[in-house]
């Protein structure tokens, strides 16, 4: 017999009464479980003895609450609401219409769907299996078809209004799982048949933000009020903490908890008068805010201690080494067929096993394309690392990604000539992501035997940076102005 149980309750949204929290905590409590966590789709998690599993479903089935333990048939629906009124975008998108959405599911999927306000970069896009993303036209949304075991994306040809997609979303879910319509557009005639909805034509291109992840841990100020965002180290909230916290919720006629897909809380609508309360609740369980940026860009997966074990190891790395990760995000897969979100993915696999044990494991280093932690295609940096070496490499990545960016910004500046003896000209050489070294044409390289005038295009595929020997491929064109006598 198995010693613990994972229990997992879904928070629709990532949304929370603190009431209904506190109901679950209370039941948690009474079976012996004094630690919780919030999944990376926002869910609750726990872990309960053997012992104590009888007693926790009486609990949680008296209170009305539903549940799964060591499996994942109805994934939680996730969304962006968690970051609104907190990082605003300005768009038509306010909390209403996240509730209107959630309101219009009255059925549990079977499939992931996330909901998302497309001027924000807080949640994901694309990991879901329906997802539903705003449009620029008010109350209407786009829709990106994720076959399960599937890493292609399809675009709804329809945007559809904020009141039927629960109803479409049933629909397109049963199509999925059926397995009759491989086809996209038949599967588009089937659900318009079955299911007559609002909808626009979904002729604009989807435009995302560029990737920042807002900072979101501490006390912040917006408009008149405070948000606090709550983040653990070890991803683990005590029980006691958190029924604190749901108490001065209640006190001060704070409707909801919000959690994030980064597996911390949100508290939105702190009013002046209650921030000292706020304040003495963080001291009297001793918890720490406002850590380093760069060790909340990280996601791990569920009941995991070891991705977080290694977390801590790779972020003490790279501040050690005073390593910029501005820009980036981190996933860490320790098992075969999860799914973490990041811009930069490392993947744990067995390089000697026997059954399903794996006697001597690596690390496989990946990163999305363009950095853009919501693109699809996964790119291989390096496979096959001992885990001393992957610090080291992720490190040399970090560089690589700021390099690129320092180039993709560099603009040409036009200066106007003080002397009429001095002409300008535009000249255009190429550059070693890693080193800097520039190869240009007009001098060739001596020490390979490759002549002047010899140009880029001409050079063997095999040549390789002078420097760092960096392949040609990792050698990127730059354009700057020459100033040249006359």
């Amino acid at each position: 017999m198995r010693d613990y149980y994972h229990i997992k309750i879904n928070l629709p949204g990532g949304i929370a009464s603190p009431g209904y929290l506190k109901n679950i905590l209370s039941a948690a409590w009474k079976a012996q479980v004094r630690k919780v966590r919030f999944g990376s789709r926002q869910q609750l998690l726990m872990t309960v003895h053997y012992e104590e599993m009888k007693a926790l479903e009486k609990e949680l089935k008296s209170a009305g609450v539903r549940y799964e333990f060591d499996s994942q048939i109805l994934p939680n629906m996730i969304s962006s609401y968690c970051g609104e009124d907190v990082f605003r975008t300005g768009q038509w998108l306010h909390a209403n219409e996240y509730h209107t959405v959630l309101d219009s599911f009255d059925f549990l999927p079977k499939l992931k769907v996330n909901i998302s306000d497309s001027n924000q970069s807080f949640a994901p896009f694309f990991t879901g299996n329906l997802n539903f993303i705003s449009s620029a036209e008010p109350h209407f949304w786009y829709l990106y078809v994720r076959p399960k075991q599937s890493n292609a994306l399809s675009k709804w040809p329809d945007l559809i209004y904020t009141n039927d997609i629960g109803a479409v979303a049933r629909e397109v879910e049963n199509c999925l799982l059926s397995g009759d319509y491989t086809n996209e557009d038949d599967m588009y005639q089937a659900v318009k048949k079955s299911v007559h909805y609002i909808s626009l034509s979904a002729t604009q291109e989807l435009e995302l933000p560029s990737f920042i992840l807002p900072y979101y841990e501490g006390f912040n100020r917006y408009e008149s009020r405070t948000w606090l965002g709550l983040y653990r180290r070890d991803e683990q909230f005590s029980i006691e903490f958190l029924v604190d916290i749901c108490n001065l919720c209640l006190k001060t006629r704070i409707g909801e908890i919000c959690t994030t897909p980064w597996k911390s809380i949100i508290i939105k609508g702190i009013e002046d008068q209650y921030r000292n309360e706020w304040s003495n609740i963080l001291g009297k369980h001793n918890i720490n805010v406002r850590h380093a940026a760069n060790e909340l860009a990280w996601q791990t997966e569920d009941h995991t201690n070891e991705g977080t074990m290694l977390k801590k190891d790779l972020t003490r790395y790279l501040e050690k080494h005073d390593t910029r990760t501005f820009g980036l995000c981190f996933g860490i897969q320790t098992r075969p067929k999860s799914e973490v979100f990041g811009s930069v993915l490392i993947r744990k696999r067995p390089l000697i096993s026997i059954g399903h044990l794996a006697l001597f494991s690596v690390y496989d280093l990946y990163f999305k394309e363009n950095f853009n932690p919501n693109s699809r295609v996964q790119i291989p940096f390096e496979k096959g690392l001992f885990k001393i070496h992957l610090p080291g490499q992720l490190d040399r990545l970090c560089r690589r990604f700021n390099n690129r960016r320092l180039l993709e910004n560099q603009t040409i500046l036009k200066i106007e000539n003080e002397q009429n003896d001095i002409q300008e000209e535009i000249k255009t050489v190429h550059q070693c992501l890693h080193c800097f070294t520039i190869y240009d044409q007009a001098y060739g390289d001596l020490l390979r035997n490759i002549t002047a005038g010899t140009q880029f295009s001409e050079l063997p595929e095999n040549y390789t940076c002078p420097t760092c020997d960096a392949g040609k491929n990792e050698m990127q064109e730059v354009s700057f102005i020459s100033k040249i006598q006359i």
